[in-house]
């Protein structure tokens, strides 16, 4: 089961929460995360993502997303402190606990500002963003060309799916 988990905590652009929770669902999917999954999106307004981009990623001002991966502490099953059995009523098996996959954090107010010059709607930027988040929280990186073209690519190609869902239809030469 893959469960996302969306705010939006920002008032000047209008975001349809439920619709970038299905994209960032759909990403998880695509990318065959083995087992349960949980990330979180959220939409702040252009201080919050200073303030964030400032404290956690050293940048000097906003930026329109931001992903931050859990660390790979697990919980471990079971009754805790002691490590006994699972208690009265638990299933017969323990169920291994969700895979934390981290926060993804969108600025829609920025987004909205860069769109015109990538060619795009609001909602296109805003579809890119929440797609390249996700893919960050999974290890994809843009740092060197190769790992921007595999990155790119891979955008490309989930936003394709999630129009085939969703009739969101990107358009390929701007993503390019």
């Amino acid at each position: 089961m893959i469960e996302v988990f969306a705010a939006d905590e920002q008032s000047e652009v209008e975001v349809d929460v439920l619709r970038w929770t299905r994209l960032a669902r759909l990403v998880i999917a695509e990318e065959h995360v083995p087992g349960d999954a949980e990330l979180s999106l959220i939409f702040v307004d252009i201080q919050s993502m200073t303030d964030l981009n400032v404290r956690f990623h050293e940048g000097t001002g906003p930026t329109d997303v931001l992903a931050f991966p859990m660390d790979d502490d697990i919980v471990i099953g079971g009754r805790q402190p002691d490590q006994g059995g699972r208690g009265p009523g638990a299933p017969a098996e323990a169920s291994e606990p969700p895979a934390l996959i981290g926060d993804v954090v969108v600025c829609p107010r920025i987004a909205q500002a860069q769109a015109p010059e990538h060619g795009f709607t609001t909602d296109e930027e805003i579809a890119l963003l929440v797609v390249h988040g996700v893919l960050h929280l999974l290890e994809y990186n843009h740092e060197e060309p190769e790992e921007a073209a595999v990155m790119q690519q891979r955008e490309r190609e989930l936003l394709a799916r999630f129009s085939e869902t969703e009739r969101f239809s990107p358009d390929e030469e701007k993503l390019s």
